[in-house]
């Protein structure tokens, strides 16, 4: 897996309950024939116990007019998903009008589970044909399979050959260490013969200008957030604080790492209201590594746009092993498979970045992922909104720390990253699903919404 599949360019509040269904929907939509005449959708799990909250409904519903994620226009998405509410009718991809009433049509069974995955969907059609029926599993980051556990955008194909496979990060260390390379430039000539008609550069480039976009509209934004608990955007009072700060030249050693915050405020903001945002390597965290990506661009002497590339490159190796070995989804890991990959990947980017040896960027991984085990995810009124936007900015400062930690040594360490991963794969397991992005207990519970 690589940077340009990790990293994903799509819209708020979450990858998993938003971005996921969005596709899943989208998919089934384009299968339907043309004497359709009713589709219904059965939301499981975690996405019906906090769907509302993440806009899975509405993502369902758009996803069923033929919207994607990477291109549909957050501005638009509001104002689509109310036509088709007042109207109860759906408009399908290929001009099917239908009867549609999202409050009777898309069902939430949140005491139920499909067998793959907490977050289970299934969509039903039926015409004058008969009935077509599919289940889908949204398994965090955008990344969604079908019932037989294939991913949908690479369904039927198997994984393509590249030259320096790994499936952990003792391997990876192995292969990057006899083929006297880098981990950043072992990725890319993966990439480049997974995927010999990508441009690396420029969707590298790519993602990082949606990264920069995404937290300026956070910077300028103001009011409060949608979802009901009147939690306000901070980041534009904020800046206008440091740069007040920076324009009297005040000496504040820690200076820096407000600026750190901000930029993680200001792209969770972003993603708390729907607006464009890039899975990093999920919604609720993505925050992290553009926040630690600002801090090299704006703090580090020397930084390049080449060593932004090579920031994503190492990022996305450590992100494709947790994903492979453990997950990145909060409802199967809680929130240490979010913020705690986030922070692993970031770590391991600016330690890459910073140049680093391949050795001390995975130590980087071990140590931004090692201090997030056990975090769970009880986000207060379903709502990627409390604690998510603060602790992105807690992990973002966490993933430079750890980063200038593994710098300071040579590598050496007793805990690898492999027994990190191994680890919150068995916490996460060990996890009560109540911490598991359902708002069943933790802060969810504690935290009075008014």
């Amino acid at each position: 897996m690589g940077p340009l599949d990790l990293f994903r360019i799509g819209v708020g509040p979450s990858s998993s309950h938003t971005v996921g269904p969005m596709v899943a929907a989208a998919h089934f939509a384009s299968l339907l024939p043309p004497d359709v005449e009713a589709v219904s959708a059965h939301l499981y799990g975690s996405l019906a116990l906090t769907g509302r909250g993440h806009a899975t409904d509405t993502a369902v519903l758009l996803g069923l007019t033929g919207a994607r994620p990477d291109t549909l226009d957050p501005d638009d998405a509001g104002t689509m998903a109310a036509e088709i509410r007042a109207r109860r009718r759906l408009i399908l991809p290929a001009g099917q009008k239908l009867p549609f009433d999202p409050a009777t049509d898309i069902v939430f069974r949140p005491r139920e589970a499909l067998p793959l995955h907490t977050n289970g969907l299934r969509f039903v059609a039926t015409g004058s044909g008969g009935v077509t029926e599919r289940a889908y599993y949204s398994v965090g980051g955008g990344f969604v399979v079908d019932e037989a556990g294939r991913p949908l955008d690479n369904a039927g194909a198997g994984p393509a050959p590249v030259p320096h496979p790994f499936a952990d990060a003792a391997e990876l260390l192995r292969r990057a260490g006899e083929a006297g390379l880098s981990i950043a430039e072992l990725v890319r000539r993966n990439e480049a013969a997974a995927h010999p008609g990508r441009d690396l550069h420029a969707g590298l480039a790519r993602i990082w200008a949606a990264m920069r976009a995404c937290a300026a509209r956070g910077l300028a934004a103001t009011g409060e957030l949608p979802g009901g608990l009147r939690v306000r955007r901070r980041a534009p009072a904020l800046l206008r604080r440091l740069e007040a700060r920076s324009a009297a030249n005040d000496p504040d050693p820690l200076g820096a790492m407000d600026w750190v915050n901000l930029w993680a405020l200001a792209v969770n903001e972003e993603n708390a209201a729907g607006g464009r945002v890039v899975t990093a390597p999920t919604n609720g965290a993505a925050g992290i590594i553009p926040a630690a990506l600002h801090y090299y661009d704006r703090f580090v002497p020397g930084a390049s746009p080449a060593g932004v590339e090579t920031f994503l490159l190492a990022a996305a190796a450590i992100g494709a092993i947790i994903k492979r070995n453990a997950s990145i989804s909060g409802a199967e890991m809680g929130c240490q498979g979010e913020v705690g990959s986030a922070c692993a990947m970031a770590a391991a980017g600016l330690a890459a970045a910073l140049g680093g040896t391949n050795a001390q960027v995975e130590n980087a991984a071990e140590i931004g992922l090692e201090h997030n085990l056990g975090l769970t995810c009880d986000p207060v009124g379903g709502l990627v909104q409390v604690p998510c936007i603060e602790r992105n900015a807690i992990g973002a400062v966490k993933a430079i720390n750890a980063a200038r930690l593994a710098l300071h040594g040579d590598g050496t360490h007793r805990v690898s990253l492999d027994q990190a991963v191994a680890t919150m794969r068995q916490t996460g397991r060990d996890m009560s699903h109540k911490y598991k992005e359902t708002s069943l207990g933790g802060l969810a519970v504690n935290v009075v919404e008014c």
